[in-house]
């Protein structure tokens, strides 16, 4: 994206923008650019949050004095990210893809693991010890270093011990080498795709995940622990509709007209 970026030209002098200086980038620069190279919300979102990690790179290692990528406001603002799986939608997956299959493996791991799918294409043997999964996350290992551990839930459990002990990664291709993250993203697809399920997605399963933890009662700590979050940012838009949902089923007797 960078490098198309710097292939672009400028609208008013069609001058290369890789050739300009990065330091007099100002705001309404990558709002053009923003505006220019994507059409939809989500990837314009996208092309600005990029630029915006490039300049944090650059003012962390003092090559450039100001981010101009922050603080400008998002396009796709009605946007919730990825669906979030329903349990109707889980029983209908299973429905195409029973237990025994790889399908309905992968769906275990992913929603009872609440690992993302960098994750789940490597992890294996090497990770599980006495009923725990403990795994660093590739998103936090150079940032936070945050490492998961969690207890594998039976269900789980019952479906990793019936892998082949000479294989050491859960998710193997069916020539029985590990999955790349790519790979198993697009397997996962044709997987959900079979069960008509157009519109979920692995990182749907986490969304899952988080939401059902917290309806039953999870706290913010405990979510951060679960899926390896080092802040509340995210926490709390899954606990804040847990308690909202409770706050409402406890107070829905006093709507009435006596």
């Amino acid at each position: 994206m960078l490098e198309e970026i710097c292939d672009s030209f400028t609208k008013e002098s069609k001058l290369r923008r890789g050739d300009l200086p990065y330091a007099a980038m100002k705001k309404k620069h990558i709002t053009e650019i923003r505006d220019e190279l994507r059409s939809t919300p989500g990837a314009q979102d996208n092309l600005v949050k990029y630029v915006s990690a490039m300049f944090g790179w650059a003012v962390e290692n003092e090559l450039a004095e100001v981010n101009p990528a922050l603080r400008i406001k998002k396009v796709n603002k009605s946007s919730t990210g990825f669906h979030t799986w329903t349990v109707a939608e889980v029983q209908q997956y299973i429905a195409r893809h029973p237990p025994g299959t790889k399908p309905y493996l992968f769906l275990n791991l992913a929603l009872f693991t609440g690992l993302r799918l960098q994750e789940l294409a490597i992890v294996g043997r090497q990770h599980a010890r006495d009923g725990w999964l403990t795994i660093r996350p590739g998103k936090t290992k150079d940032s936070s270093g945050v490492t998961v551990q969690i207890p594998i839930v039976t269900v789980l459990q019952k479906c990793l011990d019936e892998q082949s002990a000479a294989q050491m990664t859960y998710m193997v291709t069916e020539y029985g080498k590990p999955f790349t993250k790519n790979g198993l993203g697009n397997k996962m697809r044709d997987w959900c795709d079979e069960a008509k399920l157009f519109h979920c997605s692995t990182h749907g399963l986490r969304k899952a995940g988080a939401t059902i933890a917290a309806e039953n009662g999870a706290t913010d700590d405990e979510l951060m622990a679960i899926f390896g979050w080092t802040t509340k940012k995210q926490t709390t838009l899954y606990t804040k509709q847990a308690n909202r949902k409770k706050l409402a089923g406890g107070a829905m007797h006093k709507l009435t007209l006596e």
